[in-house]
């Protein structure tokens, strides 16, 4: 195997296969020109477009349609405590568009009137504070990029395959810059009390949503966060204020979030004990499994991604997260595991956020089975489903991040499975 081989297509040899092409149609007395349907002169090439005005916020182009979050009808009872899926397989780079981001609600949207809104601090502190909006926003802000991981992601495939296409199978994910006040200045303005080790934190939805946090985690890396990409939070996202607990499963980042006490121990309500808990195999349920481990998952070419240019150069692509820190490497195998590679890590790099990696190969038209493997910055290195099985057994909904499998046929298309 020559270097070239082994490392995927060069740019060198791409440009010439595309130059013999070009030549050879030359060659045949006809131009490119006049072969390609798109070397021509189209409408768009002879009128004036639409003005600065017509469109006060830009939306995506109708040609980019199809780009959108999409829910899985029969997966709840109805639409109001559902989910939607983040369109992973469509996206590059590691930020995730606001309009994008992924949905879980348990009482609908709330529509909040900031104005109106407050925040109040109470418990086991020296001074019970009730804030406004405006209040909030006269605290230090910071600026972090974290992703927001729902604990059930990837749930549906405990039990073997279940739904094709990434969105699917990992799409209760994004990736944002939240804007917000460090959670510990709000607590220290309130003066928290030596026995106040836990926070309550209670959303202002119809649901009350509610989770207790250690105070350890309140006082080290949260935000009370306003903005996600430099604006105000969507509704469908908490707004005005919502929590923001980085490497910690999505349903402690309470949305429209209203009320934060300080106790001395947890409260034990729905989230954290008949949901949000783990059951293993005897029946005994893990709870206060809150920090989100390595995970990973190949976007195209995926069931959704299909491979349409026929065998030739192909770039695969993915994204890998850890709750826990960063991710230096990924490990990719394109015949399910006998051989890896190393993918190429690319974009930024911060603990707790989404990592995006490529890998360019040569592809001979022949079937695939492609996997991808994270490492995280503490050494821990991704599972197969089977290991976590071994240990938890099959009885749980929450924490799956085994390694997916994707099998490419012959034409390029992708079919979720899993091999042993």
């Amino acid at each position: 195997m020559t270097e070239e081989n082994h490392k995927g297509p060069s740019r060198r040899a791409f440009l010439t296969g595309a130059g013999v092409a070009a030549a050879g149609t030359l060659a045949g007395g006809a131009s490119a020109a006049q072969t390609d349907p798109g070397i021509a002169i189209h409408p768009w090439m002879q009128e004036l477009g639409d003005g600065v005005d017509v469109a006060p916020y830009g939306m995506p182009s109708p040609h980019e349609a199809d780009v959108k979050r999409r829910t899985v009808e029969w997966l709840t009872a109805d639409p109001v405590s559902s989910i939607n899926f983040t369109p992973l397989h469509d996206l590059d780079g590691t930020i995730t568009p606001n309009g994008l981001c992924f949905e879980r609600h348990h009482s609908g949207v709330a529509e909040v009137d900031p104005a109106k809104h407050r925040l109040m601090i109470n418990g086991l502190v020296d001074k019970p504070l009730v804030l406004t909006m405006d209040d909030l926003h006269r605290f230090p802000r910071e600026n972090h990029v974290y992703f927001l991981e729902c604990a059930a992601n990837s749930g549906m495939e405990w039990r073997g395959s279940q739904l094709n296409g990434c969105q699917f199978t990992h799409g209760m994910i994004h990736n944002v810059q939240y804007t917000g006040v460090p959670l510990r200045l709000v607590l220290e303005e309130a003066g928290v009390k030596p026995e106040g080790k836990w926070l309550l934190a209670e959303g202002a939805d119809a649901a009350a949503m509610s989770r207790s946090i250690p105070m350890e985690k309140a006082l080290d890396d949260c935000l009370v966060a306003f903005k996600m990409n430099g604006e105000a939070l969507r509704p469908e996202q908490g707004y005005p204020v919502r929590l923001v607990v980085p490497g910690w499963e999505g349903n402690m980042w309470v949305k429209w979030l209203r009320r934060l006490e300080a106790g001395d121990q947890p409260w034990h309500h729905r989230e954290e004990t008949s949901k949000y808990t783990d059951l293993m195999a005897d029946g005994v349920a893990r709870r206060f499994t809150w920090e989100m481990d390595a995970k990973s998952v190949i976007t195209s070419p995926s069931p959704q991604a299909p491979i349409t240019h026929g065998p030739g150069p192909t770039v695969l692509t993915g994204l890998a997260w850890s709750g826990r820190g960063t991710i230096p490497r990924v490990d990719v195998t394109l015949d399910g595991g006998i051989t890896w590679h190393q993918a190429r890590m690319d974009g930024p790099s911060t603990p707790k956020a989404l990592h995006r990696f490529y890998f360019d190969f040569e592809w001979d038209g022949k079937p695939l089975l492609l996997q991808s493997r994270a490492h995280d910055s503490t050494g821990y290195v991704q599972p197969t489903k089977d290991t976590l099985r071994a240990v938890r057994g099959e009885n749980s909904i929450y924490h799956n991040n085994g390694i997916q499998t994707w099998a490419v046929d012959a034409d390029g298309k992708a079919e979720n499975v899993e091999i042993s």
